[in-house]
């Protein structure tokens, strides 16, 4: 049964609002029409796309969750978070990341990454890092995205074991265990 344009656009939002995270291709797969017909009723919704999607949703969290530093105070973009339990991010890896010689990612900011992740995944007001075992796994190039996943393995009354492990598509590049100082 073909909707009319306004019968679209209304069960578009209602999608949506159900479910952030729905690409352009299931949208458009579950009204029966072209990606770009939902990229227009999008614009003339003001929907942003998925990605600005996520990042409002994750900005969100991260401010009614967060205690330990601030979201401008984390490297890379954190698109799902709960504290005491895990944390994703993603850090594009952009010309100013690397060396200008081989177009390889400086060390230091793939750590910054998974450092900042641990910090954030702590529900405590002061979080630091008092010990990290590190493997970097491969180097990571220019132009590639890496996606750090944190996860909480232990937790005391004042010590947090958080592991890290950053991948770029399905190839693990960085892992880390962070041995976390917390204080309420």
């Amino acid at each position: 049964m073909k909707r009319t344009k306004k019968e679209r656009q209304q069960l578009l939002q209602e999608t949506i609002s159900e479910n952030p995270f729905i690409t352009d291709e299931e949208l458009a797969e579950k009204f029966q029409v072209s990606i770009q017909t939902i990229r227009l009723d999008r614009l003339e919704l003001s929907i942003p796309e998925l990605r600005e999607r996520i990042k409002n949703v994750a900005a969100k969290q991260f401010e009614e969750n967060v205690k330990s530093l601030s979201l401008e105070e984390v490297v890379g973009e954190i698109i799902d978070i709960e504290t005491d339990r895990y944390a994703i991010s993603l850090f594009d890896v952009k010309e100013e990341h690397v060396f200008a010689r081989n177009s390889i990612a400086r060390g230091h900011h793939l750590f910054a990454q998974a450092n900042s992740l641990a910090v954030a995944v702590i529900d405590a007001e002061v979080v630091l890092t008092a010990k990290a075992s590190i493997q970097y796994v491969r180097p990571v190039r220019l132009g590639e995205r890496v996606v750090a996943k944190a996860k909480i393995n232990e937790i005391s009354a004042a010590r947090t074991i958080v592991e890290v492990i950053s991948s770029v598509g399905n190839e693990t590049v960085f892992m880390g265990t962070f041995n976390m100082h917390r204080s309420m």
